[in-house]
């Protein structure tokens, strides 16, 4: 998938990950929506990397929930440096 996809999703990602984790994290929106286009660039990467759920292009459920699970996966990591 090209990386203007990764960061439309990314920005959508961002968004959901903070609903799934809710939290005073700093930064307010725009800081979540970086991470969330970080988390779906990474997570994408590492799933096709992976060979994880088939190839990972377009914008479809399975591209979706990756970039999601990089989301929430970046922001975790951001929370725990931020301590």
């Amino acid at each position: 998938m090209g990386i203007l996809a990764w960061i439309i999703f990314g920005l959508i990602a961002g968004v959901i990950a903070k609903l799934i984790m809710p939290g005073k994290d700093g930064g307010g929106f725009i800081v979540t929506c970086i991470l969330g286009i970080i988390g779906a660039v990474v997570g994408g990467w590492v799933a096709t990397f992976l060979h994880i759920g088939g190839s990972v292009t377009g914008f479809n459920l399975p591209s979706f929930l990756v970039a999601v699970a990089g989301a929430i996966i970046v922001l975790i990591i951001y929370r725990m440096v931020r301590r």
